[in-house]
C-alpha cells in the first residue's frame, strides 16, 4: 500500500496506527468539495504556468470521472486510502495515469481539508437556515390563527400572570430570529479560503489565492497561511451556535412535555410525533420532544469536545484538527432531524383552550389588583403588600379573589372600592399589556408582523 508521504520512512505504519489515524471511514462525506477543490485548483495551475491546458483538461475529466463514481455509489476503495484526499487522488491516478501527480503540486492536506470542511459546512449552514426558516413559519402561522386563547403564563414553574398562546409561541420564535442571526454572521467568517496556504507558508507557484478563492464561491482567502491551516474558529462558532439553538429547542419541548401531561392537559401532541408503551396499553408518551431536549446535552458536549481539542495546539496544523470532524457531522446531522421535528410537532399538535381557561385562577389578577391601587397614587410597595394581604385572606376563607366580599377589601384598605370586581377580567388584564412586546392583541399582532417581514417572502 501506498502513502502520500512515505518517501522517507523505512517501514510501513503498523495497522494499528493506521486504525487509530485514518479518517476515511467519517471524512468521506466530503468528497465532493475534495474534488470540486481540487478541480479549481487544477485550473489555478494552469493559470500559474504548472499546467499546459491539456493537463488542465486531462485532470479536470479525470475528477469529473472521479465524481461520477461517488454520485453512483461505485467508488473503488483500496487499502492504503488514508483519508478523503488519499482516496481522490489515488484513484485519479488509476484512471488518468501519472499526470495525476501534478495535481497536489504547491498544496498540502493541510489547506486542502481546511477548505473542504469550510465550503462543507457553507452548505449546511444554508440548509439548517432553510429549516429554521420553515419552524418559525409554521409558528408564526399558529400564532396567527390561535391568538385569541388566553393560558396562564409561567414563572418558577407557579401561574403567574394571564398571556396569550400566542404570545408564548412567539417568544420562542424570537429565540429562533436571532439564531438565524447568529447563524448569517457565523458565515461570514466561515466563508473564507485557505486554499493555497499551503502546509503552513503559502504556495511558491504564484498561485492566484484571490482568484481560486473566488472559484469556489468564497468571499476571499484568509490573509495569513498559518492561521488558514489552523483556523478552527469558525468550527467552535458554529458548534456554539448548534448547542444554543439546542438548548432554545429544549426550552420549548420542556414547556410543551408539561402541558401535555394529564395534569395540564394543554396540549395534545400528535400521533405522529408520539410514542406507546411496552407495556402500558394507554401510555401516550411525548419522545419526540423528550429526544430534543436530550439532544441539547449532546450538541453542548460536541462543543466542549472540540474547545478542549483546540486549547493547547501549537502553531499551525496538528493532527488533533482531525477530530474537528466528527463533532461537526454529529451536530449538523443532528439539527438537520431536530428542526424538521420541532416544526412537526408545533404543525401537528391540537391545543385545548378549554384547559388553558380552566387553569386561569383569580391569583393571577393578583398584580393587576395592586396596580389598580397605584392608579388611585397608592405607591406600588404598598399596594403590593396589600394585594398580597387580600390574597391571603381568601385563601383564608377557602374563596376566589373576586368572591372576596368587599367590606374584608376595605377591611384591609380603604383604597380598595366597589369597583375591585372589575379587576377579574382575564381578556382586559392581557388587553392592558399593550405595550411594544407585551401580550394584549395588538401587541402580538405586530410581532407576527415583524416575524413575518424578517423571512424570506418565497
Amino acid at each position: 500500500m501506498t502513502t502520500l508521504w512515505g518517501g522517507r520512512f523505512e517501514q510501513a505504519a503498523s495497522p494499528l496506527l493506521r486504525q487509530f489515524n485514518d479518517s476515511l471511514p467519517f471524512d468521506q462525506r466530503l468528497w465532493l468539495e475534495d474534488i470540486f477543490g481540487s478541480m479549481a485548483y487544477a485550473s489555478a495551475g494552469a493559470a500559474a504556468g504548472l499546467l499546459t491546458a491539456a493537463e488542465r483538461d486531462a485532470l479536470l475529466a479525470g475528477l469529473e470521472q472521479v465524481a461520477e463514481e461517488w454520485r453512483a455509489g461505485q467508488f473503488p476503495f483500496a487499502p492504503g486510502d488514508e483519508d478523503i484526499h488519499t482516496a481522490v487522488e489515488r484513484r485519479l491516478g488509476e484512471l488518468i495515469g501519472p499526470l495525476a501527480g501534478k495535481l497536489h503540486t504547491g498544496r498540502s492536506r493541510n489547506d486542502q481539508v481546511a477548505t473542504d470542511l469550510r465550503w462543507w459546512l457553507r452548505s449546511r449552514v444554508d440548509e439548517l437556515d432553510s429549516l429554521l426558516v420553515d419552524l418559525l413559519r409554521v409558528t408564526v402561522q399558529r400564532a396567527a390563527a390561535e391568538i385569541d386563547v388566553l393560558m396562564p403564563g409561567y414563572t418558577h414553574v407557579q401561574p403567574a400572570q394571564p398571556i396569550r398562546w400566542s404570545h408564548w409561541l412567539l417568544s420562542h420564535a424570537w429565540a429562533w430570529q436571532r439564531d438565524r442571526q447568529r447563524l448569517a454572521d457565523l458565515r461570514t467568517r466561515l466563508n473564507l479560503s485557505p486554499l493555497g496556504a499551503g502546509a503552513l507558508a503559502g504556495n511558491p507557484f504564484a498561485v492566484d489565492r484571490h482568484a481560486l478563492a473566488a472559484d469556489l464561491g468564497f468571499d476571499g482567502p484568509i490573509p495569513n497561511s498559518i492561521d488558514a491551516v489552523r483556523d478552527r474558529d469558525y468550527a467552535v462558532e458554529f458548534l456554539s451556535w448548534a448547542a444554543l439553538l439546542g438548548v432554545h429547542l429544549s426550552q420549548l419541548a420542556e414547556d410543551l412535555i408539561l402541558w401535555s401531561s394529564r395534569e395540564f392537559g394543554f396540549v395534545q401532541i400528535a400521533d405522529q410525533f408520539s410514542t406507546g408503551s411496552s407495556l402500558m396499553p394507554q401510555k401516550r408518551n411525548p419522545d419526540s420532544l423528550e429526544l430534543l431536549r436530550g439532544k441539547a446535552g449532546r450538541l453542548t458536549g460536541n462543543l466542549v469536545s472540540l474547545l478542549t481539542t483546540l486549547k493547547g495546539l501549537p502553531a499551525a496544523y496538528n493532527k488533533d484538527l482531525q477530530e474537528d470532524k466528527e463533532p461537526l457531522f454529529d451536530s449538523v446531522n443532528t439539527l438537520l432531524v431536530a428542526l424538521p421535528v420541532a416544526a412537526g410537532v408545533l404543525a401537528t399538535m391540537r391545543i385545548r383552550p378549554e384547559r388553558m381557561a380552566a387553569a386561569l385562577g383569580d391569583e393571577l389578577l393578583a398584580t393587576d389588583l395592586a396596580d389598580t391601587l397605584v392608579r388611585r397614587g397608592v405607591p406600588f410597595r404598598q399596594s403590593h403588600e396589600l394585594a398580597g394581604l387580600a390574597v391571603k385572606r381568601s385563601e383564608a376563607l377557602g374563596v376566589a379573589l373576586r368572591e372576596l366580599p368587599l367590606a374584608e377589601y376595605q377591611a384591609i384598605s380603604p383604597q380598595f372600592g366597589p369597583d375591585v370586581a372589575g379587576v377579574f377580567d382575564f381578556e382586559q388584564s392581557v388587553e392592558q399589556r399593550a405595550v411594544y412586546g407585551g401580550t394584549a392583541h395588538a401587541a402580538v399582532l405586530r410581532q407576527i408582523e415583524e416575524l413575518r417581514a424578517l423571512l424570506p417572502s418565497n
